[in-house]
């Protein structure tokens, strides 16, 4: 009933600071071992964070074109994550029809 498997999902994230570009990857973790995954998960545990792509876009913007000048600065990243999965599997469970 109860099983453990391990899988890899692939997720992408920005922000504004490169720490909030992964907590943005890290948090769909979850949602996407769910759309892979047809049973109901108990547990989902990281076990080795591998980056794809890491990259930093600069924009450079002004008020009226010349005043208060500035950088902005946009992170993205794509990570494959491993993790380790246990989850219930329901086609195991017998179910007795009650009358």
């Amino acid at each position: 009933m109860k099983e453990q498997f391990t899988t890899t999902v692939r997720v992408k994230g920005k922000g504004e600071a490169k720490a909030r570009a992964f907590a943005d990857a890290l948090s769909h973790v979850q949602a996407a071992v769910m759309k892979a995954s047809p049973h109901i998960l108990l547990r989902i545990e990281p076990q080795d964070v591998e980056v794809i792509h890491a990259r930093e876009a600069v924009r450079k913007e002004a008020f009226l074109f010349f005043f208060l000048r500035r950088e902005r600065r946009t992170f993205s990243v794509e990570l494959d994550v491993t993790v380790s999965v246990t989850a219930l599997n329901l086609d195991k469970v017998e179910f007795v029809t009650s009358q």
